[in-house]
């Protein structure tokens, strides 16, 4: 049996050496050659990272992969737990420190990240239900949604006169400050109007 780390910071001034230490408090006993540390964010999937894939490549059945906290390991609780059943079907057992060094490939360690998958569907699912209603609610109160145009009815107007005129989209951007995808959605919705 092999034991390795996985040890990831989200920036280039963070270290990864907390994470090492902790393992080692812990009673842990990783060859250097078997820690692979990563500066990532923990916005990409676990999959996505370069460095985390070479680990996975390394691996062999029976090997160990230890984690401080979960969040080391995935971008949120439905990665992770990806990522566990992924590395469990490869005979890989995965503990994490923050759990009590618990080896979330064990029957109790599934039940842990079952439940901790569920907190986080509720979670989601909360956010998306305010979200909501927050929205519903302002529609109700008669505001207007969306990002604001970068430009005013009465320039889109002109504008559009002007590109009549034979003023090119480029110039026309340039002239307002603004970017030509702007001046092609005002001509866009001109025309969806006329049609309509």
């Amino acid at each position: 049996m092999r034991v390795f780390l996985y040890a990831r910071v989200s920036t280039a001034d963070q270290t990864t050496g907390n994470q090492v230490k902790e393992v080692e408090a812990a009673g842990y006993t990783v060859d250097k050659k078997r820690i692979v540390a990563e500066t990532i964010s923990g916005s990409v999937a676990a999959s996505e990272r370069p460095q985390f894939a070479k680990l996975l490549d390394r691996m062999e059945d029976s090997d160990v992969l230890l984690v401080t906290k979960l969040d080391r390991l995935g971008r949120n609780a439905m990665d992770v737990r990806q990522t566990v059943e992924r590395l469990a079907e490869s005979g890989i057992k995965v503990h994490c420190l923050a759990l009590g060094g618990a080896d979330l490939t064990s029957p109790a360690g599934k039940m842990t990240m079952g439940v901790i998958t569920a907190v986080a569907e509720f979670e989601r699912d909360l956010l998306i239900e305010r979200t909501q209603a927050g929205l519903a609610r302002a529609r109700s109160e008669g505001k207007k949604l969306g990002r604001r145009p970068a430009l005013t009815l009465a320039e889109q107007t002109e504008a559009l006169k002007q590109l009549a005129a034979g003023d090119t989209i480029a110039q026309l951007a340039r002239d307002y400050g603004t970017t030509r995808q702007s001046i092609l959605r005002a001509r866009q919705r001109a025309a969806n109007r006329n049609v309509t």
